[in-house]
């Protein structure tokens, strides 16, 4: 039976500004950019920001699960508390994080690790105890411990993140969880060079005991650090009927709250000591939508208008959503619309009141 939500999407599309930072640095310790449409652009790539917005999400009363190497201790722990030995708690956590992955971070949440010690536990902890004796009990086994797994899955209780970020467990397929959410790399809308800062640093304890040092002037240290200032535009996608789906129904309105709480707040930590990058959203369109996801290009980049880049980032966003809902037709899908930055008394919070609102 199809679900009511499903292909239903809350579409956020954020125009941000921040002056003088390197939100997400090269591998060189230089701002991210992108060449689009012939023009260099600043970029924050997705992974960058898809961190911060779920290490935003315990703030706002969800508890994470986790991305691991220490699934031995994790599940060792959870084997202890089930009542087994220390020589069987060892064994056993060896054997499942072996089954499940080899040097690779796992995501998994408490619940499930607590469920397969408790399928540890039913079968007398002796089914871990010795390794399989053929590929064929590696596949029963590891096939098994995922069935565990989905049946424990509960995003509503701990692991909201997995959901809304997805999961690939390459050796037990059926651990993989579709990503309720989907983000773009934040381009900047318009032309961006890269400009460097030069930087000294003074020694506090310097002495004047030597003469030639006392006669030197001037700093114990120098360097640059490169950085840029940006209007950035960011579009997420939240797949609500997949969401849905993972939850089961159970906690939906709480969880759409969170997670746009958390993409309101989140800002990426690259230097934030040094070059404060503090600035909240100053724009953003937000769709329901049943159509096909759709993201602004910016393909020519945008140029100053009135001292800024904002103003014409808005007219350029806002102008082609409106010309492709036209193009698109019945196609479009939308369900609803809300514009946020224009009206003072439309807070994040009646953002929130009113997305949930139309989900319902």
């Amino acid at each position: 039976m199809t679900h009511p939500l499903t292909s239903t999407r809350i579409e956020f599309h954020i125009l941000q500004s921040f002056p003088v930072t390197c939100l997400n640095r090269d591998d060189v310790g230089a701002p991210k950019t992108a060449v689009i449409g012939g023009s260099t652009r600043a970029r924050v790539s997705s992974q960058c920001w898809k961190r911060q917005v779920r290490m935003a999400l315990p703030s706002f009363g969800i508890k994470l699960g986790y991305r691991t190497k220490q699934t031995t201790e994790m599940f060792s722990k959870a084997c202890l508390e089930e009542g087994a030995t220390v020589e069987q708690a060892n064994s056993c956590s060896e054997k499942m994080s072996n089954l499940l992955v080899e040097k690779t971070l796992l995501f998994i949440s408490d619940t499930e690790a607590k469920a397969f010690a408790q399928y540890a536990k039913s079968l007398g902890f002796e089914v871990f105890s010795q390794p399989p004796t053929s590929k064929s009990a590696i596949k029963t086994q590891t096939k098994n411990l995922a069935k565990v797994a989905k049946d424990n899955l509960n995003p509503a209780i701990d692991s909201l993140d997995i959901a809304l970020f997805g999961r690939m467990v390459a050796r037990a397929t059926d651990m993989n969880v579709e990503a309720a959410s989907s983000f773009s790399h934040a381009i900047s809308t318009h032309k961006v060079t890269n400009d460097v800062d030069f930087f000294t640093a003074l020694d506090d304890c310097k002495t004047n005991d030597d003469e030639e040092e006392s006669s030197l002037m001037g700093s114990s240290h120098m360097g640059t650090n490169e950085f840029n200032s940006a209007t950035y535009y960011r579009y997420v996608s939240l797949d609500v009927g997949e969401l849905a789906k993972v939850l089961d129904g159970e906690n939906l309105d709480k969880a759409i709250e969170a997670f746009t709480k958390a993409l309101f707040v989140a800002v990426p930590s690259a230097r934030q000591a040094t070059q404060s990058g503090a600035s909240p959203w100053e724009f953003a369109r937000v769709l329901v939508r049943k159509g096909q996801r759709l993201q602004v290009p910016f393909e020519t980049a945008v140029k100053a208008k009135d001292g800024g880049f904002l103003q014409p980032s808005i007219d350029e966003m806002t102008s082609y959503l409106d010309k492709k809902e036209k193009l698109a037709g019945s196609l479009f899908g939308k369900v609803a619309s809300f514009d946020w930055g224009v009206n003072e008394n439309f807070s994040i919070d009646e953002l929130i009141t009113a997305l949930t609102n139309v989900i319902k």
